[in-house]
């Protein structure tokens, strides 16, 4: 019922950090009707501080780290924008973007944690790595600490977090004849009780980790850190994780700021009420407290109600936080210390303690809760269980009609009553003449794939241009129909200027000008243009190809199957990312390098296999594909193999009954949005485009050839 009711106003949260990973998983099984949330974050992933130091130690991979924002958004019905936030405009409500428009919002959260960037430092900026913000961190670490040769480095700050650094890289190291140094300016650990200190400098001790205090640093250089006293300490790789500091950018947004922290009151507001602050990057005024992870985890079930509650007339709650907490401090091996209250414990049992705790925290975002689908009611026709399916529509060219039906209802529409306009139906385009003009006009459109509009925009500008790009032909004008999901009249305005501010950018990009259009509002949003090109010449169809010459893929395949992944929960973030992409990879040079090809056509709906039929049923000729020489988009195979399939995979298979499956052969099947275009061009012209192809910044590889074989398609499997 949720999905049927309007949307009102938008809630922005900026940044990916442990409050907002659980705010958004409580808003997956308790969302607030009326509402759209959106996530804004740099990247598809969030480490967990808790197990950085495991990570760096080597006791955990990169992906045991992360959390994948994607997948939790998806769950939690977020729309997410890729992208970072630099500035809140408090006035106009507006969040700036860097790479896109600004998102409008009514309540926003902050949650961007800190970073222990030092530029103040001589020469940190250039030669040193923060060890916050920990993305970055981490995977400049991982490419480090797989080498081979010897390894020096040194960590600046000795607090805990440091610390655990320190040993956690000694261990990491052995047997690299490796050399770990800890600088602190004044004296280290002073943030726990003395025995505990004690007990941790006697592990980097024993670790090797060599501890300088009072001792002020001169410079960073690649090389070394030099120290106001002359000495110079050899390091290969620097961290800082000395303090913490907010992101600079906080401070011209108009909030009041304590040390560059957002101030927030118990509720979690900041002195502006719609913005709330939470984690690291704000400061409790009425209850300060350290930056520790234990208290952004808390505030999240506070955080969640209270935005409920500003959109619905509620009361806000308070957040009371606890006065200590447990700190468990890893050792470098695996082993941890705990501490509470000024007494300290040590040893295996704690680390596994430790262990089972971030595991623990882990799982709740490995682990979503399944949504059960709501039952069909009672009495029903029959046949509806059988039509609606067991999963969900796909979005994109994965939701479009089977060929096999379209022909069947077009075939008897084909005459051509007009001299002037010649049909080009396997290229989803008409040619139209007036003297010595000649003018092609195609029209595509999208059911939504993403939940932001302004990446749909994107895609589905590509996607209709593809047909214009694969005849090689200028794109001139385009009309956009869109229709819009229930909002309220607000939203209404904001999506629309989103889609057409974007929509305007590709197509000028591309050459063509937005002239019109049509809106409505329905169930939910698609988005497509008609659009015409022109061109110099005969365009390029799909009718001209010729036995022997080789076929030309520009774009990888796996985007129904990674966003039928997506819609299922089952894709990794970092691949629904990278597919996206490739999908608004615009295609116009890549038309113009291929412009001489002998038959052309853009990779959409019908898949590889259903297109390449179809250039071979116009040219008359048959097709052998090299299957291992096809580019596969991150993770699609996997995906393939473990049986998730597009909608429209079995009607596509039938196009070409003759094809084997499994393996690489089940996504030629597979319906892509925004796809490569595929050429057949002349065999001894193949391998320079291809190299031209690549400069230009495609994918693209020759992955086989028509054959003389009419009406046949093999895979050539070496």
């Amino acid at each position: 019922m949720q999905n049927d009711l309007p949307l009102t106003h938008d809630v922005v949260l900026i940044g990916g950090g442990h409050t907002h990973a659980l705010l958004l998983r409580k808003w997956g099984m308790l969302p607030l009707p009326g509402a759209r949330m959106t996530l804004i974050n740099p990247g598809p992933t969030a480490p967990y501080s808790g197990m950085l130091p495991g990570f760096v130690a080597g006791h955990y991979t990169r992906d045991d780290l992360d959390i994948d924002l994607i997948r939790l958004a998806r769950f939690a019905g977020a729309r997410v924008v890729m992208g970072a936030a630099h500035h809140i405009d408090t006035v106009n409500r507006r969040v700036h973007v860097a790479g896109r428009s600004p998102v409008a919002f009514d309540l926003c959260s902050i949650d961007i944690g800190i970073t222990s960037d030092m530029p103040d430092l001589p020469g940190f900026s250039d030669h040193a790595v923060p060890a916050k913000p920990l993305g970055v961190f981490a995977e400049r670490w991982d490419r480090f600490a797989k080498g081979s040769s010897p390894a020096d480095v040194v960590v600046i700050g000795g607090g805990v977090a440091g610390a655990e650094l320190a040993m956690a890289m000694a261990h990491r190291l052995q047997g690299r004849k490796a050399t770990v140094t800890l600088i602190e300016r004044d004296q280290a650990l002073t943030a726990i009780g003395a025995h505990a200190r004690t007990r941790i400098l006697k592990q980097m001790q024993a670790l090797g980790v060599t501890v300088l205090e009072q001792v002020e640093i001169a410079e960073i250089r690649s090389d070394a850190v030099v120290l106001q006293d002359g000495r110079s300490v050899v390091s290969g790789f620097t961290t800082g994780a000395a303090g913490a500091r907010a992101y600079d950018w906080l401070g011209a947004s108009g909030l009041t700021m304590h040390n560059g922290f957002v101030s927030v009151n118990r509720s979690l507001q900041s002195s502006d009420g719609a913005i709330f602050a939470v984690g690291d990057c704000a400061h409790m005024t009425e209850t300060p407290r350290p930056k520790a992870g234990v208290y952004a985890v808390r505030q999240a079930p506070i955080l969640h109600d209270n935005l409920c509650a500003a959109l619905s007339g509620g009361d806000l709650r308070t957040y009371q936080p606890q006065k200590d907490y447990l700190k468990l401090i890893s050792l470098g091996q695996q082993s941890a210390l705990a501490e509470r209250f000024g007494r300290s414990w040590t040893g295996p049992l704690m680390w596994l303690w430790k262990d089972h705790i971030d595991q623990t925290f882990m799982n709740r975002f490995r682990n979503l809760p399944k949504m059960d689908a709501p039952d069909l009611p009672p009495v029903h026709t029959s046949g509806l269980a059988e039509a609606l399916g067991d999963k969900p529509l796909c979005g994109g060219c994965g939701a479009k009609v089977g060929r096999t039906a379209l022909r069947a209802v077009l075939a008897p529409l084909a005459g051509n009553q007009r001299a002037d306009v010649t049909p080009l139906p396997g290229d989803d385009a008409a040619l139209l003449t007036a003297g010595d003009l000649k003018q092609v006009m195609t029209s595509d459109h999208l059911r939504a794939l993403v939940d932001d509009p302004v990446m749909l925009t994107r895609i589905a500008a590509n996607h209709a241009l593809g047909d214009i790009w694969a005849m090689a032909a200028a794109p001139q004008a385009a009309t956009a129909t869109l229709i819009l999901p229930r909002l309220s009249a607000t939203l209404q305005k904001r999506m629309l200027a989103e889609i057409m501010t974007t929509a305007t950018e590709c197509m000028r990009a591309a050459g063509a000008e937005i002239v019109g259009g049509h809106s409505s509002v329905g169930s939910e949003l698609t988005i497509g243009f008609t659009l015409t090109g022109l061109c110099e010449s005969d365009p390029v169809t799909l009718a001209g190809g010729r036995p022997g010459d080789a076929l030309i893929l520009t774009k990888p395949l796996g985007s129904g199957v990674l966003m039928a992944a997506d819609m299922a929960g089952e894709a990794h973030g970092e691949w629904i990312v990278a597919a996206l992409d490739h999908m608004v990879q615009p295609q116009s040079e890549a038309s113009r390098i291929l412009a001489g090809a002998h038959a052309m056509t853009d990779v959409t709906g019908f898949g590889l296999a259903g297109h390449l039929h179809g250039i071979c049923e116009a040219s008359g000729t048959g097709a052998t594909l090299i299957l291992d020489a096809i580019p596969l988009m991150d993770g699609a195979l996997e995906m393939a193999d473990a049986g998730i399939r597009s909608t429209l995979f079995d009607d596509n298979r039938a196009l070409v009954p003759d094809l084997p499956t499994g393996g690489i052969a089940d996504l030629l099947y597979d319906p892509q949005t925004a796809g490569g275009l595929l050429a057949a061009v002349a065999a001894t012209e193949a391998d320079e485009l291809v190299t031209a192809l690549r400069a230009a910044g495609y994918p693209a590889a020759q992955i086989g050839r028509l054959t003389n074989k009419v009406g046949q398609l093999s895979l050539h499997v070496p």
